[in-house]
């Protein structure tokens, strides 16, 4: 004769199982997960992206993968173009145009819509804002975390690496959205991109 489980071992097994996220069909898929919104309620600018980090995605880089140098952009569709490209989380649309933020037709909720944003919203999804050195954006192309594309910048010098690390220490202020006139603040008088 074959010893039954107890109802009690049964009922246990069930919640410990239920308790770590397995109760359900096993087969199903998972629940939705909800992810929690930034701490510090902070955006990084727009105005900058748009101007200064945009147009590093769409310029010809060298990449260096295992001593061999190549050319290629990040937007390109071997790495972060958003149809086709293998590089992971981040998604670009290489023909994104330039939201014209004067325009009182281009709402907030109207520039949200654009290629643009879509840019943006992905790069600061690879970010922790106000810590570049915590970032994916900037430590992916500087091989201090794996890059399948290889090192892009080799050290914090490199110009666009630059730019990358202001974009990223520069949050708007408290409570300021990522259109923030103060990311104006972020460019030259003649509207350079500044970097330190």
């Amino acid at each position: 004769m074959t010893p039954r489980p107890s109802p009690s071992l049964s009922l246990i097994a069930a919640a410990l199982l239920a308790a770590c996220g397995g109760g359900g069909n096993p087969l199903a898929n998972p629940d939705s997960v909800a992810n929690p919104g930034q701490t510090t309620g902070q955006k990084l600018s727009f105005i900058y992206f748009q101007r200064c980090i945009n147009p590093i995605y769409l310029m010809p880089l060298s990449v260096n993968q295992n001593g061999v140098v190549t050319t290629n952009t990040c937007a390109s569709v071997g790495c972060h173009d958003d149809a086709k490209g293998t590089g992971g989380a981040l998604r670009l649309i290489g023909a994104a145009q330039p939201v014209d933020l004067a325009d009182p037709a281009n709402t907030p909720d109207a520039v949200r819509a654009t290629d643009m944003y879509k840019n943006f919203y992905s790069s600061q999804g690879a970010t922790v804002i106000g810590a570049p050195a915590e970032s994916r954006l900037l430590a992916k192309p500087l091989l201090t975390t794996l890059h399948g594309g290889g090192r892009i910048f080799f050290d914090l010098d490199d110009a666009n690496a630059k730019r990358i690390a202001y974009w990223i220490g520069r949050p708007m202020p408290q409570g300021q959205d990522e259109f923030s006139v103060a990311g104006n603040s972020m460019l030259s008088a003649s509207g350079e991109c500044l970097d330190q």
